[in-house]
């Protein structure tokens, strides 16, 4: 399937970008919308990928201060293909405005793994709506694309790096 990928900022992608969030994060996962958009949306960049018939199947941010985030993917289109495309939009972004690092915010049940491929803590355990997250980094130019691996772990691991 053909899709088409898109950087927008929030004025002009926000009602799509606000649709797909609300969908799979407020709807699907039961996240308080008012946790799901926050000040950064205004001044991040958000990749959007689009199906043949122009529909918003995926999202993602990348904020001023270099955190790849808010990745929402609708259910039928969770795939390894949709993945790498969406993060290698971010990647390309990222080197774009020379970030030297990038951060991710994992559920802690991600963050074994996600040590494993190289990111490192940075700071403490938090609780963001109700879920226990730790922030992690990783060198942009050791940014690993998504694999066989992290997909079969679960999406969600891949999916909700707010």
């Amino acid at each position: 399937m053909a899709f088409t990928v898109k950087s927008v900022d929030w004025e002009n992608g926000k009602p799509i970008i606000q649709s797909l969030r609300k969908s799979v994060f407020v709807v699907e996962w039961r996240i308080p919308q008012a946790s799901e958009f926050d000040d950064q949306d205004s001044t991040a960049t958000h990749v959007l990928i689009l199906d043949r018939d122009d529909e918003a199947v995926a999202t993602a941010r990348l904020t001023r201060g270099g955190e790849l985030g808010r990745i929402a993917v609708k259910r039928s289109h969770r795939t390894l293909s949709i993945y790498k495309t969406l993060f290698a939009a971010l990647l390309k972004t990222a080197k774009q405005k020379s970030f030297p690092t990038l951060n991710v915010v994992c559920n802690l049940d991600s963050v074994a793994y996600h040590r494993s491929i190289g990111f490192k803590p940075a700071g403490r355990v938090f609780m963001d709506a109700g879920v226990p997250r730790q922030r992690l980094k990783c060198k942009a130019k050791q940014f690993p694309l998504p694999d066989r691996k992290s997909t079969r772990l679960n999406s969600s691991h891949l999916c909700h790096l707010v």
